[in-house]
C-alpha cells in the first residue's frame, strides 16, 4: 500500500455556520496523522471567495482508488458537517503527495 496525499478542492455556494466549519474541522482532524502533523500539511484551507481545498492522507493501491477514497471522505465529512452536495460541490482530486516504500 502506498500513502497518497490528496487535495480536493471546492466550493461553499451558501454562508457556512461556524458550527458546521468546527464539524467539518473536527472530523477531517481525525484523518490528521504523524506524517501530516510532521509535513506540517493544513487539511481545510479556506478562501475569501467560498473556495476551500481539503487536503487528507489516504493509503490504497493505487493513484485512481486514492482519489476515490479522497472524494468519498471529503463528502462525508461535509454531510456530516450538515452541508449537502449543493451547498458545498467539490472538485477533481488530485495526488499532491506520495509516500511509499518503493
Amino acid at each position: 500500500m502506498t500513502t497518497f496525499v490528496i487535495t480536493v478542492p471546492g466550493t461553499f455556494v451558501t454562508e457556512v455556520p461556524e458550527d458546521s466549519l468546527a464539524t467539518l474541522k473536527e472530523t477531517l482532524a481525525k484523518r490528521h496523522t504523524d506524517v501530516s502533523r510532521s509535513e506540517g500539511l493544513d487539511l481545510l484551507t479556506l478562501n475569501e471567495d467560498g473556495t476551500f481545498s481539503i487536503r487528507l492522507e489516504v493509503e490504497a493501491a493505487d493513484r485512481y482508488t486514492a482519489e476515490l477514497d479522497a472524494a468519498g471522505l471529503v463528502s462525508t465529512a461535509l454531510r456530516e458537517a450538515g452541508l449537502s452536495d449543493r451547498d458545498a460541490p467539490i472538485g477533481t482530486p488530485v495526488v499532491t503527495g506520495i509516500d511509499s516504500d518503493l
